[in-house]
């Protein structure tokens, strides 16, 4: 009787495993097909021979460019400054150490837009900044280093969090016996441990370098949409989506694809 009780238990609990395994399934498929539906919707799209002719298109080819030169000194910014922020806010402890990892934060979470006025009540003509530069003769807003900024601003976190995690998983006692092989913290730092870590860091480049190159909101806000100073990709898309789609689709689809690799490169290094 009691062997009975037990195969039956253990056929249901079988059963009952089986079908947790295939909902699970159909929601992992649901999930990608919901998500992939967009995407071939584009891919589709870009067929047709306008798209992309579309895409050599003087407003695309602008936008291309401009995107291109503003996320390059964006990211040569982003490594510049976070890289040994980074370093900082992985190996010290400091007071207000919180307080600091929660601003490098707040622009990830931050809507674009509120970002965009944040941003140009701090360097606009009568902001916080920009009041002073003005008398200097310096205009910062409506210009391309208004989307230098805002790119920075948004896109920064991303790099600055992963590359902490890549210093935090470098030993200090390899670091240390650097130093007591009589290098100096410099080169202790530039060839022990950003080697080690240099996969993290080079996913988090890749990471703030496309939240830079897909930046809208905060940029449309502080710097404006005009074509060759400030319109990048995605204001450029914004633009042609009311009256040439098929530039905004091909436009779309190459921020998609470089979405992609980035991403999956992203996954191959961590």
């Amino acid at each position: 009787m009691k062997g009975r009780s037990r195969d039956g238990f253990l056929r249901r609990a079988g059963t009952g495993d089986a079908l947790a395994s295939g909902l699970a399934v159909a929601a992992l498929a649901l999930l990608a097909g919901f998500i992939s539906l967009p995407f071939i919707s584009l891919l589709l799209w870009t067929a047709s021979e306008n798209a992309w002719r579309a895409m050599a298109s003087p407003v695309a080819l602008d936008a291309l460019l401009l995107s291109i030169k503003t996320t390059s000194i964006s990211m040569a910014i982003i490594l510049t400054v976070g890289t040994p922020a980074a370093y900082v806010l992985a190996r010290a402890e400091f007071p207000g150490k919180k307080i600091v990892e929660t601003l490098v934060d707040v622009p990830a979470v931050l809507p674009p837009s509120a970002a965009g006025i944040a941003l140009l009540l701090a360097f606009g003509r009568f902001g916080l900044v920009g009041q002073h530069l003005e008398v200097l003769g310096v205009t910062v807003t409506f210009t391309t280093a208004a989307v230098v900024i805002a790119e920075v601003f948004v896109a920064g976190h991303f790099y600055v969090r992963q590359a902490a995690v890549g210093f935090a998983g470098v030993r200090r006692d390899v670091e240390e016996a650097a130093l007591v092989d009589g290098a100096g913290r410099f080169s202790a730092f530039t060839k022990v441990t950003v080697p080690l870590a240099f996969p993290s860091l080079v996913a988090g480049a890749m990471m703030a370098w496309a939240r830079a190159l897909g930046e809208f909101g905060a940029t449309i806000v502080f710097a404006g949409s005009f074509r060759g100073v400030t319109q990048t990709i995605p204001l450029a898309i914004f633009a042609e989506f009311q009256g040439n789609i098929d530039a905004a689709v091909a436009l779309s689809v190459l921020v998609l694809g470089f979405a992609f690799v980035v991403i999956l490169t992203v996954r191959y290094l961590t």
